[in-house]
């Protein structure tokens, strides 16, 4: 069934043209109804990123929860997985964050959390999809059973001691100079905080956010500013978040990446050795580097792959009884603490394994050579290019270069029209031959 509004992650798109008033009024309203179970009174809570638009879309759904008798909490800037913690915490019916994660301020989006503080399944979804397209005039709460509203104080610091917790006791972060960037998103306050609470002599970049600043130049999908900064002020590493803070990408202290496979395998080895693993595997996604894969076979873990999207990683980590979970671009899932990727949480797991071992992220954290990986897109306005006999023809004759060493991934985006062709195998020229015959076809079936 083709979904209307909901892509792998929320409602996306540009604000108030996609995510417009009336959208998030209604959208407020569904999901309001649909959670309202019982007698007692229901509560809805609403974080948000830094964006000029969050203020727009908060007041609408704000209008939409009430409208339909929920109270509302607003908790203001904070990152997605601290929703996720806050709506488990304060025994919330529903959580909401609104942000669109990376992408630029332009755009905004909603995701929605149960009152576990999981984000819903795709039949919870598929309901307010149905609700969103229905007359619900007639549902709206009437006198005395309208919601209120009000904001909440201290939820920042909640989640600053909440991260801080997912460290042993015995482990600080005294000694070590640490380059946080924010992204001037959600995580510009709490971040820095929890880093310096627990000892580190911290240098926050991207931490002024002005409604349109946040992820431009900055943040885990643009490297180059918090690159720079590591190398002048020779720190011992760098953390860089994106817009909600549910991923997070490294920087060791010679300037080099260290992107969500690497930690995955960091985590994921340290925790082995410590008996922490529920089961002995991660679970990523398709997109995860086949270096990874190889790597974790070395030290007798599986990688159980799945679709892209961490909501994905994070439904086969709870249907299987893995603890460790996450995706190439930094989305790091442990749900021994977190019911969503949590930037911040997998740094500082990161941080306890170089503070233990007392060696250079250098050393500690490339645990394998990634092999060659070449992603391409192609954008198309209509139709469905995948279908068409010659992208079929090209992506067979792609994937038997690439043999049982390689691997070929050919997919639309959940967010936007544009298909991905993502190749990867251990003869780099191979691998960029099969995307490139594969991106031809396509981009003359779209044409």
């Amino acid at each position: 069934m083709v979904r209307r509004y909901f892509g792998t992650d929320g409602i996306r798109g540009l604000a108030n043209k996609v995510i417009t008033p009336e959208l998030a009024l209604k959208v407020g309203q569904a999901a309001g109804l649909i959670f309202k179970n019982g007698d007692h009174r229901h509560r809805v809570l609403i974080g948000k990123d830094t964006r000029l638009s969050g203020y727009m879309i908060e007041t609408a759904l704000v209008a939409g929860f009430t409208s339909v008798g929920m109270d509302v909490l607003l908790t203001g800037p904070i990152p997605t997985p601290g929703v996720g913690m806050l709506v488990r915490s304060m025994r919330a019916d529903l959580g909401v964050m609104i942000s669109a994660s990376h992408n630029p301020y332009t755009d905004n989006g909603i995701k929605l959390f149960g009152p576990d503080g999981f984000k819903l399944s795709d039949d919870v979804e598929r309901q307010i999809e149905d609700l969103l397209d229905s007359e619900l005039s007639k549902q709206l709460a009437k006198g005395d059973d309208l919601g209120r509203a009000k904001r909440i104080d201290g939820v920042q610091d909640r989640y600053i001691e909440f991260a801080k917790r997912t460290l042993p006791r015995d482990i600080d972060l005294a000694g070590l100079r640490v380059v946080v960037d924010c992204a001037n998103g959600a995580a510009y306050k709490v971040a820095p905080g929890a880093l310096w609470e627990l000892g580190a002599d911290v240098i926050a970049i991207g931490d002024e956010p002005n409604g349109m600043n946040i992820n431009k130049d900055c943040g885990s999908t643009d490297l180059g500013a918090i690159t720079k900064k590591v190398r002048e002020m020779r720190a011992d590493i760098g953390i860089a978040l994106d817009g909600d803070a549910d991923r997070v990408m490294i920087i060791d202290e010679n300037g080099k990446v260290v992107d969500g496979d690497q930690l995955l395998a960091v985590i994921a080895e340290s925790w082995k050795a410590d008996g922490r693993l529920s089961k002995p595997g991660v679970v990523a996604t398709v997109m995860s580097n086949l270096g990874l894969e190889r790597y974790l076979g070395s030290i007798g873990l599986d990688l159980v792959r799945t679709p892209v999207g961490d909501r994905y990683v994070l439904e086969r980590m709870r249907a299987d009884g893995y603890n460790v979970g996450g995706e190439q671009s930094g989305h790091i899932i442990l749900s021994d603490y977190s019911t969503t990727g949590d930037g911040l949480v997998a740094a500082l797991q990161m941080l306890a394994v170089v503070k233990r071992h007392n060696k250079p992220v250098s050393e500690l954290c490339h645990r394998f050579e990634p092999l060659p990986q070449i992603l391409k897109n192609v954008r198309y306005k209509a139709g469905k290019p995948m279908e068409s006999a010659s992208v079929i023809t090209a992506i067979a004759s792609a994937e038997k270069k690439l043999g049982q060493s390689g691997r070929l991934l050919v997919r639309p985006s959940g967010t936007e029209p544009v298909i991905r062709v993502m190749g990867e195998g251990d003869d780099k020229a191979v691998v960029e031959q099969a995307v490139d015959d594969v991106i031809d076809a396509l981009t003359k079936a779209a044409a």
